[in-house]
């Protein structure tokens, strides 16, 4: 299995383990295949963002390698991984995850939203977004604590800043292809946006798509360093809102799953209780952000691979959609990070702008 392959295998293990999805022994190995039947079947949306290789490697390698390795029970936060062949030896470590992500019985569908899901009267505005400033200075960047590539932690520092309190807008967008002439993305019918999704993040935009808007309104493209500062403030918490996953602060898979109904992205900033600590919404969940870093490796991270440099950018900040291909979006806490080339399109992701302060 190649660096690439192995990498998105060890990825979707530990964020299986962190939902407590441990594989179980022989007793229930009908319950794990069927989790890893629908993850090989959901990926057959996988090639519209990563290579048919990609995708292809993955599905052969991962319902058997999970199920040679893995034995905790269903519950168990305590992961069993065998490292020799012979499984003689047995590595255990607790997810420090499971407990933090049990959620409560499913909630109202608008169960923590202060805004409703759809409505057609803009209550953000069509011109780019208000600005939030982020002051110079240090954070706790990155964990030790879960994926290989988000570690290991360490003090960053940035300067001072600008940043949008929101996602970019679907109406905002649309303000942007008419003045640019540019091509509507690919939810919109007649050059505008779905019914009701007025104030809805724009999805369907590749990188380019969000630079030029972002340039266009006089402003660029955060790093994923800033973005994560923004996110998290300077205390090391795990979510913009704190180190306790909620299930009714973020617009995320874990919410759609306990309310038995697909998922779909919700208006910007509605979530009240979701804020970072410098008063930004959906820094976690809604869509994915797309940020101007490239995906390199973190200062002291021996994790090796092949998609290291500048091949692909980061996004930041997870979805309300689970991708299956290394369950992006899970639980979105504020050091996660995913990358993709800079052409892709999908209904997750979208982006905010920042700017330099002077």
């Amino acid at each position: 299995m190649s660096s690439s392959n192995f990498y998105h295998l060890n990825l979707l293990l530990s964020l299986l383990s962190v939902l407590g999805f441990g594989n179980a022994t022989a007793a229930g190995a009908d319950t794990a295949i069927t989790r890893y039947q629908h993850a090989i079947q959901a990926t057959e949306s996988c090639e519209s963002c990563h290579e048919k290789n990609q995708v292809k490697a993955f599905n052969s390698n991962m319902a058997n390698d999970c199920l040679e390795c893995h034995s905790s029970g269903e519950n168990d936060p305590v992961v069993s991984v065998a490292e020799k062949e012979d499984k003689k030896e047995v590595k255990k470590y607790v997810d420090p995850y499971v407990d933090r992500l049990k959620i409560a019985p499913p909630p109202e569908a608008t169960a923590g939203m202060s805004v409703p899901m759809f409505y057609s009267e803009t209550r953000i505005g069509k011109k780019p977004h208000e600005m939030i400033p982020i002051p110079a200075g240090k954070f706790i960047r990155g964990s030790d604590h879960r994926l290989p590539d988000e570690g290991p932690e360490y003090t960053a520092e940035t300067n001072a800043f600008w940043i949008d309190k929101y996602e970019v807008t679907n109406l905002q967008y649309k303000q942007f292809i008419y003045a640019t002439n540019r091509k509507s993305p690919n939810h919109f019918r007649n050059r505008t946006y779905p019914e009701g999704k007025v104030d809805h993040p724009v999805v369907f935009v590749s990188w380019f798509d969000a630079y030029d808007y972002c340039k266009w309104a006089g402003k660029r493209l955060p790093t994923d360093v800033e973005w994560e500062k923004a996110a998290r403030g300077t205390d090391g918490r795990n979510f913009p809102w704190g180190d306790d996953f909620d299930v009714n602060k973020v617009n995320s898979p874990v919410r759609w799953a306990s309310l038995h109904m697909e998922g779909d992205t919700m208006p910007v900033g509605s979530f009240e209780a979701g804020k970072s600590p410098y008063g930004l919404y959906d820094m976690s969940g809604n869509v994915w952000e797309w940020t101007d870093s490239w995906y390199t490796q973190y200062p002291g991270n021996q994790w090796p691979s092949e998609n290291y440099g500048e091949l692909y950018k980061v996004l930041k900040g997870g979805s309300w959609w689970d991708c299956s291909f290394y369950q992006c979006g899970v639980s979105a806490p504020s050091f996660n990070r995913s990358y993709f080339k800079q052409n892709i399109k999908n209904s997750s992701f979208g982006f905010r702008c920042a700017k330099d302060d002077k």
